[in-house]
């Protein structure tokens, strides 16, 4: 399953996810105590509720959390680099720049497969060491600019 961090619809993905995992609509009606198309209703929304999404996180045994948790990781970097100073003077969360997820790993090498950005914008735009990034790109045989 690929996830768009950059656009999320978290129904599609419950959906997605619920399919894959084999979890019929009778088991999540009966989990949740509504009917088919509540269920239904849920599928079609862009967001939920977090308590709701946590619900389905601990049906599917999947963190819904985590395309945010991703979109966050992959666009923060934007924000510090346009707005560097008030954000060191600030106490807010702070993200680790060196943990990639899968997907955002898979979203990078996407944006390089399709000619979408060249590997220096990325580095550039979402503050990704050069090194981390040449990794990727050797691991899936893409040729560097």
């Amino acid at each position: 399953m690929k996830i768009n961090v950059k656009d999320i619809h978290i129904g599609n993905i419950i959906k997605e996810i619920t399919e894959e995992r084999e979890i019929t609509i009778p088991r999540i009606c009966n989990f949740f105590k509504l009917d088919e198309s509540e269920v239904f209703r849920m599928f079609e929304q862009k967001s939920l509720d977090s308590d709701l999404l946590l619900k389905w996180s601990k049906l599917a045994e999947y963190d819904f959390f985590r395309p945010y948790v991703t979109h966050l990781m992959l666009f923060a970097s934007i924000t510090q680099t346009k707005n560097n100073k008030s954000l060191k003077n600030n106490d807010d969360i702070q993200f680790r720049k060196n943990v990639y997820t899968k997907e955002i790993k898979e979203y990078i090498i996407e944006l390089v497969n399709t000619n979408q950005k060249t590997l220096s914008e990325i580095i550039n735009e979402y503050n990704i060491p050069k090194t981390t990034i040449y990794k990727w790109v050797r691991k899936q045989n893409i040729k560097p600019e």
